[in-house]
């Protein structure tokens, strides 16, 4: 058969009207006719040709039914599918979800892996090799509350640092003998290197207590321990040459948390804390945005001065100092080299860590709600901020729309395309996952650890608890904070990260001197 639409042929009649037009018309004609309704003739009829009707005539009633849509397809032209109020609700949610974990995944695939994509970025992130000669006074001050496992061994290895010039000034609580016993120990080994504050406010946190012993501090350039630190001898050397260097007013050193083996979510803290300090706050840095850490960080005396110290009302003090500096314009170095880490443990239970988590993400939130952000010079800080404060919101509205998704897609049966966009978060969870995996034999190489199988295999099966645990801490912090409760829950430690050495023990004499000091 020919085509009636070829080049050079007459088109026949029925041509001029749609193929799908004058076909319906020709069909319904004949179904609706007495003809249809009757017996069969034998003298066939001519066909029927669509003639359009006259100006001024409505069409046929036939032209004029309805076809009612049938359920699940388009009532709106094909554009919108026919879902009830529950369904849009519920598969809108599912959607939501999986965009807000594909993007949030993504970035922290970005952010972790910013110092490994080049030499130069690496190298870019050290210390020198060759520290330039000694010209700062360092005040390195370590507040500590119930923390006399740990704190006599701080006090000790802070004072072997081989800079010539640099004090120690140990804060504890007025109601907290048994750390004052072990300070006022270390002390009296040290005498020419550690002062004793006793901080008597009520009710206790970090930040005020250095605050207290920020008073008395005689360096131009003040550090902060936390009291179950492992520092490096010769790292006040390697900060002092590195403020030389650049003309920073921060320099935030490195920090690894290091038992790695104590237990399933230990391994994946460990982790953080590796790709945070490795990579993560060189990227901050470099954007001229960036939340400082808790400890092994050197601020100048006159940028502590002009912010006045810590907010002793924010939760987390560190990052709100960072923001206020960086508002200001300060410069904010970060270096990390594994030598020159400070070493910590992590919490010793998963309640411990889950209390942290949520200060942390409260302490946020407390920064994003005072706006000092705002003050970020371009957009693209100002967005970076948003974006990095509002993290605890994001795991939270995370953590309840999980939950309630899981629960749609196996009860209800989920259109395909939106099946299709929940396996998004997939990519680069995946691609994460990897990465975490090269990091963990990374970290077992440069501190000398070693990886067997089974760790692999508690990363991969640790993944989806450990995000669902940091969405709880998300999801409480949010509470406490719309709540209004903003008292510090302290973090346990136990030395976990320290070799068997056994701590020194006290003796009648210092006890005794301990007490009378009080």
């Amino acid at each position: 058969m020919q085509d009636v639409f070829a080049p050079g042929r007459r088109a026949s009649p029925l041509a001029a009207l749609e193929p799908s037009t004058w076909t319906l018309e020709v069909l319904l004609s004949l179904l609706h006719s007495p003809l249809s309704q009757t017996a069969p003739n034998p003298t066939p009829e001519p066909l029927l040709t669509p003639v359009a009707p006259a100006p001024g005539q409505g069409s046929t009633g036939v032209s004029d039914t309805v076809i009612p849509a049938q359920p699940g397809t388009s009532t709106t032209s094909g554009f919108l599918p026919d879902w009830s109020i529950g369904e849009w609700l519920g598969y809108s949610g599912i959607i939501v979800l999986a965009l807000a974990l594909t993007v949030v995944a993504t970035t922290t695939l970005w952010w972790m892996l910013h110092a490994w994509r080049s030499a130069d970025d690496l190298r870019a992130t050290q210390f020198s090799s060759s520290p330039r000669p000694a010209r700062h006074r360092f005040t390195l001050l370590v507040p500590g509350r119930h923390e006399e496992e740990v704190m006599g061994q701080t006090l000790d290895r802070l004072a072997q640092q081989d800079h010539p010039d640099f004090e120690i000034i140990a804060i504890v609580g007025h109601d907290d003998p048994g750390t004052e016993l072990v300070v006022r120990q270390a002390a009296a080994r040290h005498p020419d290197l550690i002062k004793v504050v006793v901080d008597d406010s009520v009710p206790k946190n970090k930040p005020k207590a250095l605050n207290r012993a920020l008073q008395i501090a005689t360096g131009d350039v003040v550090g902060v321990f936390d009291a179950e630190d492992e520092v490096h001898p010769g790292l006040l050397t390697v900060v002092d040459s590195k403020f030389q260097e650049t003309g920073a007013d921060v320099v935030q050193g490195g920090v690894q948390l290091m038992n790695f083996e104590t237990s399933w979510w230990s391994l994946r803290n460990v982790l953080e804390y590796y790709f945070w300090f490795r990579s993560r706050l060189h990227f901050h840095a470099r954007s001229k945005f960036i939340p400082l850490g808790g400890n092994t960080v050197f601020v100048t005396r006159d940028r502590l001065e002009w912010s006045k110290g810590w907010d002793d009302q924010c939760l987390a003090e560190d990052c709100e100092l960072g923001v206020r500096l960086s508002s200001d314009g300060a410069k904010v170095v970060v270096a990390y080299n594994p030598e020159y880490v400070t070493r910590e443990e992590t919490p010793p239970t998963l309640k411990s860590l889950y209390k942290q988590r949520t200060r942390w993400n409260q302490g946020f939130l407390q920064v994003l709600g005072k706006g000092e952000w705002k003050a970020l010079p371009t957009l693209r800080q100002r967005m970076y901020a948003r974006y990095l404060l509002n993290m605890p919101f994001l795991q939270a509205a995370t953590g309840l729309l999980i939950p309630i998704s899981l629960a749609f897609i196996l009860l209800v049966k989920v259109p395909t395309p939106v099946a299709l966009i929940t396996f998004l978060p997939l990519v680069p969870t995946v691609i994460t996952l990897v990465a975490e995996a090269a990091g963990l034999t990374e970290f077992g190489r440069v501190y000398d650890k070693k990886v067997r199988v089974r760790d692999y295999v508690r990363l991969v099966l640790g993944l989806v608890p450990y995000q669902v645990f940091l969405a709880a801490a998300a999801v409480r912090s949010v509470v406490r904070q719309l709540k209004g409760d903003g008292s510090w829950e302290k973090t346990e430690h136990t030395g976990a990260h320290r070799d068997a050495a056994a701590a020194p023990v006290p003796t009648p004499e210092l006890a005794t001197t301990a007490g009378a000091a009080r």
